[in-house]
């Protein structure tokens, strides 16, 4: 599998399964860059004037140059 980069919500209702598929994936060897975003909601990044927003938006981009970049 191609590796994985993978975020969760520190209040998603679907953070614990997030977590654990993460996991599951670096048990099976499949490099997973996990992020878990503290205070955060499902779809939180939409707020684009929060500061963590921003942060969020920023290493998602970051990882997706890095994939293309290989």
């Amino acid at each position: 599998m191609p590796p994985a980069y993978l975020a969760t919500a520190e209040f998603d209702p679907l953070r614990d399964e997030g977590i654990g598929y993460g996991l599951s994936l670096l048990r099976s060897g499949v490099p997973v860059e996990l992020h878990q975003w503290p205070g955060t909601f499902h779809g939180s990044q939409a707020i684009l004037s929060a500061e963590v927003s921003q942060r969020q938006l920023a290493e998602l981009a970051a990882a997706l140059r890095r994939a293309l970049a290989e």
